[in-house]
């Protein structure tokens, strides 16, 4: 049935209810109206617009959560839909709804998928860079000025050390840049031992105190997949120090069931209302591209948390 000859229906429902009332139950109108057939008057017309307006909000009912729905949906939040009840106009318009979440859902994960693997082939491409030829510039640079201060006289000598020491100070960083565009050790040592030094070095300058908890024999995971979660992780730790004004972290990687979860928890201040920030939305990007499900608590005085659950296949 059509959405006009529902609402028409409705209407003729509750309308002929009225004339079936005025014919047959003993109710007279007096010319001038007494009070007492005014009071009956005036309730039959009360009842018959709050039955209408009964029927009105059942029948129009599924186009205000389609209208909610339209309102509030976040592409990054994936699986959001309509339950579709029987046919007609309004279930047809939910189901082409669903479709088109559906679609752009699809071309949403696809696009990311596309800038995020771009992000890391450039991110690798800097960081190799930094690697072969800023560092091995300073290297260069360190080692003449080694030999100069070992040549040169007081003064010259503690002033070519100085210059040193801000020069070893510089690569470092440039190191530590390095490990933070491309972590070679994930590469080379998997996800824990990508994760324990990202933890180490993240404790040393902040000067956070973090736990690690994680779980021995974790499943194989995909290389996207480690690093999915490792620059999750990542991210996370860095909201933490720059927002949480936390003493101390808590990183865990566990196998429960058929899924990995990550999780990163504080004891920071809390919002009570996470904050949608580009991190955090770069973070759910990147979990749609292991169809991962990105679940952030966060209480006022009591931290936050940010879980990332990963679906792994169940050996046979």
């Amino acid at each position: 049935m059509s959405l006009f000859w529902r609402i028409f229906a409705l209407n003729a429902v509750v309308l002929g209810s009225a004339t079936a009332l005025l014919l047959w139950a003993p109710v007279t109108v007096s010319v001038p109206v007494l009070l007492t057939e005014a009071v009956i008057l005036v309730a039959g017309l009360v009842v018959m617009l709050v039955a209408n307006a009964a029927l009105l909000r059942i029948g129009l009912g599924p186009l205000e959560r389609l209208t909610k729905l339209m309102t509030t949906v976040d592409l990054l939040r994936p699986g959001q839909r309509l339950p579709v009840h029987g046919h007609g106009e309004v279930a047809d318009l939910i189901r082409t709804f669903n479709a088109m979440l559906e679609r752009l859902e699809h071309e949403r994960a696809t696009s990311s998928a596309r800038v995020l693997l771009a992000q890391e082939a450039e991110r690798r491409r800097i960081a190799q860079e930094l690697h072969d030829e800023v560092g091995q510039s300073m290297t260069a640079i360190l080692l003449s000025l080694e030999r100069a201060a070992d040549e040169a006289n007081d003064p010259l000598r503690g002033e070519l050390r100085q210059v040193q020491e801000i020069t070893r100070e510089s690569l470092n960083e440039v190191r530590r840049l390095v490990r933070r565009l491309r972590p070679g050790v994930l590469d080379d040592l998997g996800l824990v031992s990508a994760l324990t030094s990202l933890t180490t070095e993240f404790a040393t300058h902040t000067g956070l105190r973090v736990l690690r908890r994680f779980d021995p024999g974790l499943p194989a995971l995909d290389q996207q997949t480690e690093l999915v979660l490792y620059r999750v992780a990542q991210e996370a730790l860095t909201n933490v120090a720059r927002h949480a004004e936390a003493d101390r972290v808590e990183v865990s990687l566990h196998h429960t069931g058929g899924a990995v979860v990550l999780a990163v928890a504080d004891d920071g201040r809390g919002t009570g209302i996470a904050r949608e920030g580009a991190g955090i939305r770069g973070m759910r990007e990147r979990a749609l591209l292991i169809r991962a499900t990105l679940a952030i608590t966060s209480q006022p005085k009591a931290g936050t948390e940010i879980r990332l659950t990963v679906p792994v296949p169940r050996e046979p």
